[in-house]
């Protein structure tokens, strides 16, 4: 097989459990650190020839992450395209095992070990109120019908936004300011987060917690560390 991916967890998926397969990747397939393959460009950008000129038997990408446009274009090049649907952990596992079985990989250790990791965690003691912003300058948060909502939830972080119409609303600081969350969630991507980039924006009153968005809205192996990682991180913030 010679498979392109469009979507950085996948990538990762694909570079761990069928080595050799990949050809190329997305500017943004940060993992593994040493995946030496043609680069294509950005998720929302990809290059559509180079993608064309690596020859690939299958192209890999998201309904989220990556435009129809670009989609159609590789289709109407006669390449074959899996695009997948994730809003939910069970959805995850269920598409890695399909992109994986496409990709010639059989299933692999990881993704069972990462589904009894999950499966395996205790009821949370207590649930709290969350917002979770991706974005600022416009503030942006997580909405409805998202895997990083799904995510949180099962490790007793509520999203504040869980039933707004959109999926990543614009949200103005006031609101957020005054929502009455019990945190505040800030991941280190899309928007990259920090210490200093983010929480100043906030009441002191209002704990913070810094969080791996690779952890947060990866699917992929970082599923198995995510529920040590990501819980650790709220508890710190919540204390």
């Amino acid at each position: 097989m010679r498979v392109v991916s469009l979507v950085p967890s996948l990538t990762e998926a694909v570079a761990v459990s069928a080595p050799g397969a990949l050809v190329g990747a997305t500017d943004w397939c940060t993992h593994p650190a040493d995946l030496g393959v043609a680069r294509v460009g950005g998720t929302k950008n990809p290059d559509v020839p180079r993608v064309l000129a690596l020859a690939p038997d299958l192209v890999i990408a998201n309904e989220e992450e990556n435009r129809a446009p670009d989609l159609a274009a590789l289709r109407d090049a006669g390449v074959e395209v899996l695009v997948t649907e994730v809003r939910t952990l069970p959805q995850a596992f269920a598409e890695l095992r399909r992109v994986l079985a496409a990709c010639g990989a059989d299933d692999p250790g990881w993704l069972g070990e990462a589904e009894a990791v999950w499966r395996g965690l205790p009821a949370p003691a207590a649930r709290l109120r969350a917002a979770v912003p991706i974005w600022r300058r416009p503030w942006m948060v997580v909405g409805r019908d998202t895997f990083a909502g799904d995510v949180l939830a099962r490790l007793g972080v509520d999203n504040a936004y869980a039933e707004h119409a959109e999926r990543y609303p614009r949200v103005g600081i006031g609101e957020l300011c005054e929502g009455g969350l019990d945190l505040l969630v800030l991941p280190d991507e899309p928007y990259r987060f920090t210490a200093d980039d983010g929480p100043e924006a906030f009441p002191a009153s209002l704990p913070v917690a810094l969080v791996s968005g690779r952890h947060l809205t990866w699917y992929g192996p970082s599923l198995l560390r995510a529920p040590a990682v990501l819980g650790a991180a709220l508890r710190a913030a919540s204390r």
